[in-house]
């Protein structure tokens, strides 16, 4: 990338060449697409069973409605920052720039850690879906055949990703708001052999286990949200990040209240938080509300619409974990953070190591396989729950950092391209709520009787977290930044660094400091 200095020459910025060889492929409609429905998969479609059982329609309203306010603050943040600095490494560069380089340290395999996570379910869940319709093939075989398919999607490239995502994405979009129009049907009697209304709302009730319902499906929504965070990432390789992050940021708004809070409103009307079929073991399909919804009204191919559906949103869902896993372990190569060797990236820009080093450990769903393995199979997917909330936190405190640096540094707040809504009151809240939900998602562990096993599942990542972080600081002797010296303008968008409403002594200053620790 070129850079101008103050008296117009020109300069290549060492920092971007070395270090940021992705390609800036992606287009406005597939970061808009992205932020609608890239992550709505087999989660949405199937573990929102689980949480209607848990805490009933009320409760999952409720869970789900406070911690989508959650995103929304927290994608208000990234949006600020993403748009004027649209780099690969996302929140975890910023966490090295504006707070410490030990926490992007254990960010960043706490991220990789969540997303190697969500990949390897994903293998168990689509093999188990497929063999809805056939077991010629074992379970085992099916994870193989997908292992191969989600690692060739990868290697086509960045814009393969988008275009697919795209399609992918438009097709889970348009049969969710089928469903919703056709839920609206059923309860109202349309469709089906009752009028429904409203009527499990009073029995067998609105909240299933009172508060404690609703905190056991926390972390569900958290999980079920997990990636809308995504946007920040894809930043690094938008064609445009300037019209298309802004565009993607503001989508979040509207896919937390359509497709997430109408899916638990909707699957609250018509099934009863204590049907015994939100518990189906042996099929995805069999727990999916959808397809006990379609079926309890006379829908006869209902399991084999929703199956399709979900299959779709596993291949959506699967070939997204792998991209931003991939991305981020490339981002900790690049800084030094993992082997270097995990940094590489052919002429396409695609980190053909990362995507093979992360597909290579989301072999752990094979552990599915064995019955004495499956229980370390289970606790490995749960392990990662917290991650989100820890995620999210750090991303409000980075965010009021940079906020912080611009104050120190004399630069105004209101030639931002996107500025974050209601700060700082959201910025602050949000953090104070993530903070709040990582310490009390887990309190159910210690009702009586006390539940090691829930405790330990709901908890080891903080202190594993925090030993990720110390550990580095230590070795590294790492020290906080101080905000008057913090580096506000290396991958900054380049019509932001050529005005000189952003201090172009200052930039020019600073990037000369940065390529003499770099030679030094």
């Amino acid at each position: 990338m070129q850079i101008h200095d103050a008296e117009g020459r020109q300069y290549e910025d060492e920092v971007q060449t070395e270090f940021a060889p992705l390609h800036r492929k992606l287009k406005s409609r597939h970061l808009q697409m992205i932020a609608i429905g890239g992550i709505i998969g087999p989660g949405l479609l199937v573990g929102s069973g689980n949480a209607l059982h848990l805490a009933g329609p009320g409760g999952i309203l409720i869970s789900f409605t406070l911690v989508g306010i959650i995103v929304f603050f927290v994608m208000q943040s990234l949006g600020e920052l993403a748009t004027v600095i649209p780099v690969t490494g996302s929140f975890i560069d910023y966490a090295t720039r504006f707070i410490d380089e030990a926490l992007a340290f254990a960010l960043g395999w706490a991220y990789w850690y969540l997303w190697l996570t969500v990949l390897a379910n994903e293998y168990n869940a689509i093999s188990l879906v497929v063999m809805y319709w056939t077991d010629a093939v074992p379970q085992w075989g099916w994870i193989l055949i997908f292992w191969g398919i989600f690692i060739c999607l990868s290697m086509l490239g960045v814009l393969a990703y988008g275009e697919i995502e795209f399609w992918l994405s438009l097709i889970k979009v348009i049969s969710l708001s089928l469903f919703f129009i056709l839920a609206i049907v059923i309860s109202a009697g349309g469709i089906g052999p009752q009028k429904i209304g409203f009527k499990y709302w009073h029995n067998p009730g609105a909240f299933a286990d009172s508060i404690n319902g609703v905190a056991r499906t926390f972390v569900i929504a958290g999980t079920l949200y997990a990636g809308t965070e995504m946007v920040g990432i894809t930043a690094g390789e938008s064609a445009n990040p300037r019209r298309a992050v802004p565009r993607a940021i503001s989508q979040v708004f509207w896919r937390i209240l359509i497709f997430y809070v109408g899916m638990m409103f909707f699957i609250g009307i018509l099934i009863p938080y204590n049907d015994e079929r939100l518990l189906g073991q042996h099929s995805k399909t069999a727990a999916s509300p959808l397809t006990i919804a379609l079926k309890d009204a006379n829908i006869a191919p209902a399991a084999h619409l929703i199956n399709a559906l979900i299959v779709i949103s596993v291949i959506s869902a699967g070939n997204s974990s792998l991209y931003v896993a991939s991305r981020t372990i490339t981002h900790m190569a690049r800084s030094g953070m993992a082997p270097k060797i995990l940094g590489t990236a052919d002429k396409r820009g695609v980190p053909w190591a990362a995507l093979l080093f992360t597909n290579l450990f989301a072999c752990i769903a094979f552990l599915s396989q064995s019955s004495s393995a499956g229980v370390l199979y289970e606790a490995l997917i749960t392990l990662s729950g917290v991650t989100t909330f820890i995620v999210w936190a750090v991303i409000e405190l980075v965010h009021i950092r940079f906020r912080a640096a611009l104050k120190a540094q004399g630069q105004d707040v209101n030639n931002l391209p996107f500025k974050a809504l209601w700060y700082p009151w959201g910025t602050y809240a949000c953090l104070a709520a993530n903070v709040f939900l990582i310490l009390f998602q887990g309190y159910t562990a210690f009702l009586r009787p006390f539940s090691a096993k829930d405790f330990v599942i709901n908890y080891i990542l903080i202190p594993v977290f925090l030993g990720l972080y110390l550990g580095y600081k230590v070795w590294n002797k790492t020290e906080i930044v101080r905000p008057e010296v913090m580096d506000i303008w290396t991958g900054r968008r380049e019509d932001l660094t050529k005005s000189d409403a952003y201090g172009e002594t200052k930039k020019v200053s600073m990037l000369r400091k940065m390529r003499n620790v770099v030679v030094g």
